[in-house]
C-alpha cells in the first residue's frame, strides 16, 4: 500500500444498522472512478433483520464521499500510474460511517508466482515433519 486516505460512504438506514451489527464483507471490493467521482464495488452488507421492504440490494455499488481536490488527485494517480483503490476497512467514527481506502500497487506475474512456490514449499516442508512424527 503506498498512500491510505478516510471516505465518507453514501449509505441508507437499515444499511448503516447492518455496519453497526458487524454484517460488512470488504472481501472482494474494489473502488472505481467514474464520472468524478468514486464508487465502491463488491462490498457486501447483509441485510438489516428489522428492515423488511426498507433493505436494499447487499451488493449495490456505494459512492464514496471525497472532496473533489482529491478525487482528482487520486483519479490521476489510478490512471497514470496503474495503481488501484481498494477499501480497507469500514468503521464508525462517531455517528458517521467512514471507509478507508488504500493506494495499492498490482502484482506482477512473477510475483505471484514466486509466492504460489513459496507456499509450495511450505507445504512439502510440514508434510514432512508431520510423516516423521507419525
Amino acid at each position: 500500500m503506498l498512500e491510505d486516505c478516510e471516505a465518507g460512504i453514501e449509505l441508507y438506514g437499515t444499511e448503516v444498522k447492518s455496519i453497526r451489527a458487524g454484517s460488512v464483507n470488504l472481501k472482494e471490493a474494489w473502488c472505481e472512478i467514474e464520472g468524478g467521482e468514486i464508487f465502491v464495488r463488491g462490498m457486501h452488507i447483509s441485510p438489516y433483520e428489522k428492515g423488511n421492504i426498507f433493505n436494499r440490494d447487499p451488493l449495490r455499488p456505494r459512492r464514496l464521499l471525497l472532496h473533489k481536490r482529491e478525487t482528482a488527485r487520486l483519479y490521476g494517480l489510478v490512471k497514470q500510474q496503474g495503481l488501484t483503490l481498494i477499501p480497507l476497512s469500514v468503521y464508525l467514527k462517531g455517528s458517521l460511517v467512514k471507509v478507508k481506502v488504500g493506494l495499492c500497487k498490482g502484482k506482477k506475474l512473477y510475483d505471484k508466482r514466486a509466492v504460489e512456490a513459496e507456499k509450495d514449499a511450505r507445504r512439502e516442508i510440514d508434510r514432512a515433519r508431520k510423516s516423521r512424527r507419525d
